[in-house]
């Protein structure tokens, strides 16, 4: 195929049924299927884009192939499943894995973006200065982990007892968005590193990775 075919072939089409941004950028960047991954290349793809190597390396992939193994499911149907055959990744709504309101409500249940959400999303951030010396909006790690936390309490607020009880372990669901999001696509070191809201947006909106990213899946 030419290089000019190739440019103007439509880009893979992203299930409404994969909430995750993350995911849903690596389907419509074709770096994986867009339905049923194996869970072995899932792993490996995502762990392209840590950056990571050595023991840390080894380290987020454990971490993401336990994640992605119960995303379809935690019986042992599904567990057998996602081991022999892959995560389905246009069947992770209402999975697991998904917050059904307690998440940020960037993308709701019809893969709509909802700006003003990641307008809020700024809100819990501050003006950082990132390594080209411009300055831009982003979240740090405390600052996202108090942006989860008044996620999950407005999703408590509007939904009473007994959610607060059977929903417990939303919080820990949200560790696996976006700490993971600021752990890969963050910018600086230490406790300077932050999450760009600019970059954030891109990601749902067109869902494209930064370059920086890019390179590292493409390498």
């Amino acid at each position: 195929m030419s290089d000019t075919a190739a440019s103007a072939a439509p880009a893979p089409q992203v299930s409404p049924d994969n909430p995750c941004p993350f995911l849903r950028a690596l389907v419509a960047g074709g770096y994986v299927g867009g339905h049923i991954v194996p869970l072995r290349e899932l792993t490996e793809t995502i762990d392209r884009a840590t950056g990571k190597t050595g023991l840390p390396a080894l380290n987020a992939g454990a971490k993401i192939f336990m994640v992605a193994q119960m995303a379809n499911g935690i019986g042992p149907f599904s567990q057998m499943r996602s081991l022999l055959q892959g995560a389905i990744l246009d069947e992770l709504r209402n999975g697991p894995l998904d917050k059904h309101g307690a998440g940020s409500r960037i993308l709701d249940q019809h893969a709509v973006v909802h700006e003003d959400e990641i307008a809020r999303l700024a809100t819990f951030g501050s003006d950082y200065k990132a390594p080209d010396g411009s300055v831009e909006r982003g979240l740090s790690a405390s600052e996202i982990k108090t942006f989860m936390a008044a996620n999950f309490q407005r999703a408590k607020d509007e939904h009473p007892p007994p959610y607060a009880i059977l929903h417990c372990y939303y919080p820990l669901l949200m560790l696996g968005e976006w700490p993971v999001l600021l752990d890969i696509m963050g910018k600086g070191e230490g406790k300077d590193r932050y999450l760009s809201v600019a970059e954030v947006k891109t990601l749902f909106v067109e869902k494209r990775f930064p370059d920086r990213i890019v390179a590292l899946l493409n390498g």
